[in-house]
């Protein structure tokens, strides 16, 4: 729709890259208010969330690029190359809470209350970030003749009205954000928040990634669908624990 946001005397400024700058400043803004509420250290728990994010977005970069090895292989030095774009988001969340071990050990961060608290910061973060997609028009819908339909470019500037899966993956972050704000005071167990909007947003993405023009397939495997089923498993496992441990 708007790849560029604002282009004025050499200043360029690009829709996605506009709308991911803001999602993670109220993220972390959010995570920054949780942590107050949950009685950590407000500062530490900044420097833990700006570095997964540096973490988290190195990450969805390598697994786009995973993802699409056929053509990195020929030019390897495009792999950094931020003008082009390309990144798969939950390649990062993969990263993110691995090494979030180590780090917050380091810091001296509870790890379940602090994977709480990012709960907010990541879905924010991705509320914003899917209207930056829309604008970009990356992670277009199919085109579809239905009623739920927004007339949307893909990436090659292809109008087509098409299935709205960008606003609706943000719709469903803004929804599950909700959620975690009422869960918050009645979490059975620390980690609660995070395993539930974990699990609920993997199967969603199940459900939304089969709305998408382009799938990413590797291997015969649907990647994108692969790795948000593993996450809502992974999740629904865990709360299922974190919940029979409770009792």
């Amino acid at each position: 729709m708007h790849p560029v946001l604002l282009d004025w005397r050499g200043i360029r400024i690009h829709s996605y890259s506009a709308l991911l700058y803001l999602g993670m400043v109220f993220g972390l803004t959010a995570g920054n208010y949780m942590a107050n509420l949950a009685g950590l250290d407000p500062l530490r728990v900044l420097v833990a969330m700006l570095l997964l994010t540096i973490i988290g977005l190195v990450g969805a970069r390598l697994l786009y690029v995973a993802i699409h090895w056929r053509l990195y292989l020929q030019e390897p030095m495009r792999i950094w190359r931020r003008s082009e774009g390309g990144a798969a988001q939950l390649g990062g969340l993969f990263v993110m809470v691995p090494l979030s071990v180590p780090l917050l050990h380091a810091l001296e961060i509870p790890l379940l209350p602090f994977l709480d608290i990012s709960t907010f910061t990541l879905l924010t973060a991705l509320a914003f970030g899917k209207v930056g997609c829309l604008l970009n028009g990356c992670c277009c819908g199919r085109p579809t003749a239905g009623w739920l339909s927004v007339n949307s470019p893909n990436r090659l500037g292809l109008w087509r009205p098409r299935i709205p899966s960008q606003l609706l993956e943000s719709a469903a972050a803004w929804t599950l954000l909700l959620c975690a704000a009422v869960l918050w005071s009645q979490r059975p167990f620390p980690g609660a928040v995070f395993m539930a909007g974990a699990a609920a947003y993997g199967f969603i993405r199940v459900i939304l990634q089969g709305t998408q023009e382009t799938q990413d397939v590797l291997m015969g495997i649907n990647v994108q669908k692969a790795l948000a089923g593993v996450l809502g498993v992974l999740a629904t496992g865990g709360l299922m624990i974190g919940l029979t441990a409770s009792d």
